[in-house]
């Protein structure tokens, strides 16, 4: 365990076989997981004889990522997954660590991170939206890669834009954002023949809620009440970063981001069912009265 509390060591272990859209957004990547803490250990995992990965080893020496190899024995076996797992479990024996950060979508790591939690380390993930539920659940954060790319953040009427987007015909062409996220119908069919090189552009743009949209959606809106009434005080208020954190611990997956807001105070302001103070240090239920 690290004797510095305020910045804890964290291992950073990437997929390189399943993070392809990661290459783009390395930097905002590790000044994410600098937020919470010091990348102590930097490692990514592949079969780095395959050419699909060149364009991660072009980057790996700006951040100080350690290579580790492992050769695709066996086709259709995932021997990545398995390095990674192994070479995890040393590192939570053998190195003074508080946390992991798992960059990866892949489900198969749900396991490696339910055990750190049980060894007390905290967990971060790091993944596309796509995420199954059981990975996202299993850590104590879940970011998904998707918000850290700022410019990609679109305006609320993003969606109507998109539909404007050519059908089938303009994907072989060079695939611009709009045409990556137009139609989720045709994504599984047109996965398996995505290079490399296209992938990196395949990350959905975060589309910014407008305030009817947040107020209508009842999976936030409720999370975000059941908050504030376990933390409110005589007067219906709570503190907002206290209730930030208690819906990350009930929903991992949790950010103001992934619904186009930079700040939390920033995202209940915009739905207007809640009442901010006017430091927005504090936060009640607008039903609440007194």
């Amino acid at each position: 365990m690290s004797a510095d509390k305020n910045n804890p060591r964290l291992a950073v272990l990437i997929d390189a076989d399943n993070t392809f859209n990661v290459i783009p957004i390395i930097d905002a990547l590790f000044e994410e997981i600098s937020k919470f803490g010091d990348a102590s250990v930097r490692r990514i995992y592949g079969d780095w004889t395959q050419n699909q990965l060149s364009r991660w080893k072009e980057i790996l020496p700006k951040h100080a990522i350690q290579p580790i190899q492992q050769y695709a024995n066996t086709k259709g076996k995932n021997a990545t997954d398995s390095a990674l797992i192994i070479d995890a479990m040393d590192l939570l024996y053998t190195a003074p660590l508080d946390g992991f950060c798992i960059v990866s979508s892949d489900s198969d790591f749900t396991r490696l991170a339910i055990r750190f939690r049980e060894s007390g380390k905290i967990v971060y993930g790091f993944g596309e939206q796509k995420t199954p539920e059981s990975l996202r659940a299993a850590c104590n954060q879940f970011i998904y890669v998707e918000i850290l790319s700022q410019n990609k953040i679109a305006d609320a009427t993003a969606p109507e834009t998109n539909s404007q987007a050519p059908s089938k015909k303009a994907k072989p062409s060079s695939g611009t954002g709009s045409s990556s996220g137009s139609d989720s119908t045709t994504s599984p069919e047109t996965k398996p023949a995505i290079t490399q090189s296209d992938e990196s552009t395949l990350l959905t743009p975060v589309v910014k809620r407008t305030s009817k949209q947040l107020a209508s959606d009842t999976k936030l809106v409720s999370l975000i009440r059941s908050a504030v009434e376990s933390l409110s005080d005589d007067d219906g208020f709570a503190n907002t970063g206290e209730v930030k954190k208690h819906i990350i611990k009930n929903y991992s997956a949790f950010d103001s981001r992934n619904y186009g807001y930079a700040k939390f105070s920033d995202l209940i302001d915009t739905i207007g069912l809640f009442e901010l103070d006017a430091k927005k240090q504090r936060i009640k239920d607008k039903r609440k009265k007194g």
